[in-house]
């Protein structure tokens, strides 16, 4: 399979970005180092190019309808400019992929989904669009730039003549940034505040230089998905591939907040009969009590040291200096607080769950 290249392809190789596969696209991991591009964003503000994602567009009479039908939550109760959450249940309990649903207008939505499950996702939809709606795939035509951090706003508003303190958090507007017309979405995947800025790819270098001349008073720097994945994991964000898949239910993933049973969606009698009796299992967070790198696929175990579940994501968080992570574990150990350890190279080291944020 060939790997694709985003449209500012050329600008990450010239800033000397490690340029690394992801999703089926060459993406930049790191410019300097993850730590400093972490506390870059949480102190300052700091920029992602996240190009690879993908957009839908769907239009017409029937959209509406068609996104109840795929997704778990209900997208009627969101307006025109505002942005939610939500997940593409399966037919047999697990997710396809999560993605965010923007309502353009009454007929008029966009669906951002995750760059690996692109083809995967619009497949799916298709499957479900037995109505004919219109679908169209302009994942090729956006430069999509994530500048986030509480610098971010200040830097933006330098460009824009939109009040950007009227986007709030889920939502957007259309409008002039930085000489060119896009979608300015209150979203991110950094839990420090930000943007999300959908560009036209024929404008993407300008925007690109732009921001940057607007953010140098506050150090502002590119930054790679080495960091974006620390900076997600410290607020407990989940990565699909690893904290939901194919076969983790949302429910289990505790992701009952988007899967709502006021509608019917794909595979949502089931999900509700497992709401009533109950999961087995739960994601949790832990924090590590002992020195030690959690990583994906490590075995969680209880103290005589049997196995309850698995770790889904692990790091070293910048902030607290120590290790944290996510994973499955039987539900009887899915308490806060509750001792539990991680088997890191045949070494079993002790933890805790919490409830995620780990970093307020």
């Amino acid at each position: 399979m060939d790997v694709k290249r985003i449209p500012l392809h050329d600008i990450h190789k010239n800033l000397g970005a490690k340029m690394m596969p992801f999703a089926g696209f060459e993406m930049p991991v790191r410019y300097s180092s993850d730590k400093e591009e972490h506390f870059c964003v949480r102190d300052g503000v700091g920029v992602f190019d996240v190009s690879h994602m993908g957009e839908f567009m769907v239009r017409g009479a029937g959209a509406l309808d068609l996104i109840q039908k795929v997704t778990s939550n209900d997208a009627s109760k969101i307006v025109d400019d505002q942005a939610q959450y939500s997940c593409l249940p399966n037919d047999t309990g697990g997710i396809v992929d999560d993605l965010i649903v923007y309502r353009m207008g009454e007929e008029e939505y966009m669906l951002v989904v995750n760059a690996s499950n692109i083809e995967k996702d619009w497949n799916w939809i298709q499957s479900k669009n037995t109505d004919g709606v219109e679908m169209e795939d302009v994942s090729d035509d956006i430069v999509l730039l994530a500048v986030q951090g509480p610098k971010a706003a200040e830097t933006l508003q330098k460009l824009t003549e939109v009040d950007l303190s009227s986007v709030g958090f889920y939502k957007f507007t259309k409008g002039m940034l930085a000489g060119a017309e896009m979608i300015i979405s209150g979203t991110g995947y950094t839990g420090s505040g930000g943007f999300e800025l959908y560009i036209p790819k024929e404008h993407g270098i300008t925007v690109w230089e732009k921001v940057f001349e607007a953010g140098a008073e506050f150090d502002i720097k590119p930054i790679g998905l080495g960091a974006r994945d620390t900076l997600r994991l410290e607020k407990g964000f989940c990565l699909y591939g690893n904290d939901i898949t194919d076969t983790t239910s949302p429910l289990e993933a505790g992701l009952g907040w988007i899967t709502k049973f006021t509608k019917e969606f794909t595979n949502s009698e089931n999900l509700k009969k497992q709401k009533e009796e109950g999961v087995t299992r739960k994601l949790v967070g832990f924090e590590m009590k002992e020195k030690g790198i959690p990583r994906q696929g490590y075995k969680l175990l209880n103290d005589e040291g049997e196995e309850i579940g698995e770790v889904t994501s692990g790091t070293i968080s910048p902030c607290l200096e120590k290790g944290v992570g996510m994973g499955y574990v039987k539900k009887e150990f899915a308490t806060v607080d509750i001792e539990i350890k991680v088997e890191v190279r045949n070494k079993q080291l002790g933890a805790r769950v919490v409830r995620p944020p780990f970093v307020k």
